[in-house]
C-alpha cells in the first residue's frame, strides 16, 4: 500500500469513516424509534427526537456535504499525477478533523467542533491549490 499516493490512502481511510458514521447514525435511531421501524419502509415519518441520535444525524449529514469535493478532489490529484506536497497535506488534514468532528458534534462542544470543522475546510482548499497552481511536493 505504500506505493498508493497519500491522497489514495486518506480517500480508502475515508471510507472507513463514512460507513462508521453511517452505523453510528443508525444505531443512534434505533435505539430510539425500534429496530421494527428503522427496519421497515419507514412510510410513516418518525424524526429523531433524542440529542445523540439527532447529533448523530445531523453530523453524518454534516460529513456528506464536503464528502464529494474530498473524493473529486483525491481523484483528481491522484489521475492527474498530482499529489503529494499540500494535496497530501489537505487531504490528511480533511480527514482528521472530520474524524475528530465526530465526537466533538457527540459531546454538543459548539465552539471546538466548528474549529475542526474549518479546518476540514482548509483541507479542502490546500487540495484545490495544489491541483490548481502545482505546487511542487514537500
Amino acid at each position: 500500500m505504500s506505493d498508493l499516493p497519500t491522497e489514495l490512502i486518506a480517500l480508502a481511510s475515508s471510507v472507513v469513516l463514512l460507513i462508521a458514521q453511517i452505523l453510528l447514525q443508525a444505531f443512534t435511531m434505533t435505539s430510539e424509534v425500534g429496530l421494527a421501524y428503522n427496519a421497515s419502509a419507514r412510510d410513516e415519518a418518525r424524526p429523531v427526537r433524542g440529542v445523540v441520535a439527532g447529533r448523530a444525524e445531523r453530523a453524518l449529514r454534516n460529513l456528506l456535504e464536503t464528502y464529494p469535493a474530498f473524493v473529486a478532489l483525491a481523484l483528481m490529484l491522484a489521475i492527474t499525477g498530482r499529489t503529494g506536497g499540500l494535496g497530501a497535506a489537505g487531504a490528511w488534514l480533511w480527514l482528521i478533523a472530520r474524524v475528530i468532528y465526530v465526537p466533538l458534534y457527540l459531546i454538543g462542544a459548539p465552539f471546538v467542533r466548528s474549529v475542526a470543522w474549518a479546518a476540514a475546510l482548509v483541507g479542502l482548499g490546500l487540495m484545490l491549490m495544489r491541483f490548481m497552481t502545482f505546487a511542487p511536493a514537500m
